[in-house]
C-alpha cells in the first residue's frame, strides 16, 4: 500500500512537471502580448505581480497594496504593476475610481493590469464551513495556480497574507517571493488558546469544551503550523506592520517540529518534505514597515468644538468585534446615566465595509443586540461609507473605538488619532504597543479589555476638561503624522530590499 502511495505521488509529480514546463514557455507570449497592449518595451519592462484578491475591498490592506502600486509606479518608470484580484465583477476603470474615490490615491492605467481569477470562492471562510484554515490555504493554492497559468511575474509580493500560495508560485514559476504580512494565518497564541481550551472566535465551545476534540484540533494546528512556517521560508523578504506581527512571524520563522521534521524523513511524506525544501536563504526576520495612513487630509481638521460621537471605523469581520463595541456603550450609558441625558446625549457610531452576504447578515445581528440593549437609537451604522462620508466622521467625533482583541496593527487607530479623535483601543496588539503609546512622555489615548473598562475609559475621554482634551488631541495628532505617514511607509517600502530581488 505504502508502494503504490509513493508510486502515484512520483506519476503526479511527473506529471505536474510537464506542466510546469508548458507554463513557463507559453509565459514568453503572454509577457509580450501584455506590455504590447500597454504600449510598453519588451525588453526592459519588468512585472511586479501584487496578490491581492480582495484588492476592491477598501480596507486598511488595500490602502497598503494601492499605495505600494503608486509608489512603483512614481519610481520605478521600468516597472508594471500586476495585480492578481478576484473582483470579476469590477473592471480595470471601476477600480482605479474607486481607489481615488475611497483613498484619494491617484494611479496611472498605464502600468497597471489586473490578472482576474474566478476561483475567489475557494479562499472565502464560508466555503468552508469545517477545516477553515486548510481549507482555505488550499483554496489559495488552487488561485496562485490559477494566477500563474494567467502570467508569471518577475516578482510575486502577496499582500494579504496568502502565505500557501508561495510554494505554487515557487514551482511553477520561479519567481523570487516577498510578502507584506498584516498578521499571522495561525500564531502560537491560536496553539496555546486551543491548549488551554480557552473559548475564542477561531476556538468554539464545542471544541473548548471537549477533551478529545481539542487534542485533535491541537494536532490539526500543530500540522498547520509546520507548513505555515515551511511557506513563509519560501519568501526573500518579509514586510510586516507591527512589532507584534513581527514577534509572531519572527517566532514562526523559527518554528521547529521534531516529531514532524522525522516523520517527513518516511515515504511518501519524504517527497512532500523535498517539495518544502527552499531553494534560497529564508529571511531571518520580518521588517516592521508601518502601514500609511492619509494623514495629511486628516491632520487639518479643527481639534476643538467636537460632538459627543464615539466613532468606530472597522470592516464588519468576525474579528473586528463589534457586538463589544455595542456592550461597552451599552455599560457606559448604565454605569454613567448623565451621558444618556438628553443636554450631554452621547452617540455611537459604527462605520464599516461590508464585503460580502455574511458581512450583511452580521450587520442585521448588531442591529439586532443594539435593540436587545436598548440603544437603538443612540447607535447608526453607516455601511460602505465613500471616503469623503467617512472622514466627515473622523472631523465631528470626539472619541475612536476599536475593541479587536490582538489587532495586528490598527489603522483605524491611526486615522482617529490623526483625526484629532481621542482614541479608546484594546489593550493588546499594535494599538498598545505602537500606536497609543506615549509621546513626550505624556499619554496619546486609552487602552480597555472589557465592558467596564473600556465604559470607564469612554467616561474619563468624553469628561476630560477642554484644556486637556485639546492637548491629548494634540500630541495624537502630532505622533500619528510624524509615524505613520505615506512617507514614512515609502522609505520602509525602499528599505526592506524588494528590488535587489526582482528577476532580470
Amino acid at each position: 500500500m505504502l508502494l503504490a502511495c509513493t508510486f502515484a505521488l512520483c506519476v503526479t509529480i511527473g506529471f505536474l512537471f510537464s506542466r510546469i514546463q508548458n507554463l513557463r514557455t507559453t509565459n514568453k507570449s503572454r509577457k509580450a502580448a501584455l506590455l504590447k497592449e500597454l504600449g510598453l518595451s519588451d525588453a526592459q519592462t519588468r512585472i511586479v505581480g501584487f496578490f491581492h484578491p480582495y484588492c476592491n475591498a477598501g480596507g486598511g490592506g488595500e490602502r497598503v497594496l494601492w499605495t505600494a502600486v503608486a509608489i512603483l509606479q512614481r519610481t520605478e518608470p521600468n516597472l508594471v504593476s500586476v495585480v492578481y484580484s478576484g473582483d470579476v465583477d469590477a473592471t480595470k476603470d471601476q477600480i482605479i475610481a474607486k481607489v481615488k474615490a475611497r483613498f484619494a490615491i491617484d494611479l496611472s492605467p498605464h502600468s497597471l493590469h489586473f490578472v482576474f481569477l474566478r476561483s475567489r470562492h475557494l479562499v472565502e471562510d464560508s466555503t468552508w464551513k469545517r477545516f477553515t484554515l486548510l481549507g482555505q490555504s488550499l483554496g489559495s493554492m488552487y488561485l496562485a495556480w490559477e494566477a500563474m497559468s494567467k502570467l508569471i511575474p518577475d516578482l510575486f509580493i502577496d499582500t494579504m497574507g496568502y502565505a500557501f500560495t508561495f510554494q505554487v508560485v515557487s514551482w511553477l514559476g520561479n519567481s523570487p517571493i516577498g510578502a507584506y504580512v498584516h498578521y499571522p494565518t495561525i500564531s502560537t497564541d491560536m496553539l496555546e488558546r486551543v491548549k488551554s481550551r480557552k473559548k475564542w472566535h477561531t476556538n468554539s465551545d464545542a471544541i473548548s469544551s471537549s477533551s478529545i476534540l481539542s487534542k485533535g484540533k491541537l494536532l490539526y494546528y500543530r500540522l498547520f503550523m509546520y507548513y505555515y512556517a515551511h511557506s513563509l521560508r519560501t519568501a526573500r523578504f518579509l514586510m510586516v506592520n507591527s512589532s507584534w506581527t513581527k514577534n509572531h512571524i519572527d517566532s514562526i520563522l523559527q518554528y521547529a517540529d521534531p516529531l514532524l521534521d522525522a516523520l517527513h524523513f518516511l515515504p511518501p511524506l519524504i517527497l512532500i518534505k523535498i517539495l518544502l525544501s527552499s531553494s534560497g536563504t529564508p529571511p531571518k526576520s520580518a521588517e516592521i514597515v508601518y502601514p500609511p495612513c492619509d494623514t495629511r487630509e486628516m491632520e487639518k481638521f479643527p481639534l476643538e468644538r467636537r460632538e459627543r460621537v464615539i466613532l468606530s471605523v472597522a470592516q464588519f469581520r468576525p474579528e473586528k468585534d463589534h457586538s463589544a463595541q455595542l456592550r461597552a456603550f451599552h455599560e457606559l450609558l448604565k454605569s454613567h446615566p448623565e451621558h444618556a441625558a438628553v443636554e450631554h446625549s452621547v452617540k455611537l457610531v459604527l462605520v464599516g465595509g461590508s464585503r460580502n452576504a455574511d458581512d450583511a447578515a452580521r450587520v442585521e445581528g448588531l442591529k439586532a443586540l443594539a435593540n436587545e440593549l436598548g440603544i437603538q437609537d443612540r447607535v447608526e451604522f453607516v455601511v460602505n461609507a465613500s471616503y469623503p462620508e467617512m472622514l466627515g466622521w473622523l472631523a465631528r467625533s470626539s472619541i475612536g473605538l476599536s475593541t479587536m482583541v490582538d489587532e495586528h496593527f490598527g489603522i483605524n487607530v491611526v486615522e482617529f488619532m490623526a483625526a484629532g479623535v481621542i482614541p479608546v483601543a484594546h489593550a493588546s496588539g499594535g494599538p498598545l504597543h505602537d500606536i497609543i503609546v506615549p509621546f513626550n512622555g505624556e499619554p496619546t489615548g486609552f487602552h480597555a479589555t472589557s465592558a467596564e473598562t473600556f465604559a470607564n475609559a469612554l467616561h474619563t475621554a468624553l469628561t476630560l476638561p477642554p484644556d486637556a482634551a485639546l492637548a491629548m488631541r494634540t500630541r495624537a495628532r502630532n505622533w500619528a503624522v510624524q509615524r505613520f505617514s505615506e512617507e514614512e511607509f515609502a522609505k520602509g517600502w525602499a528599505a526592506s530590499g524588494w528590488r535587489a530581488w526582482l528577476r532580470t
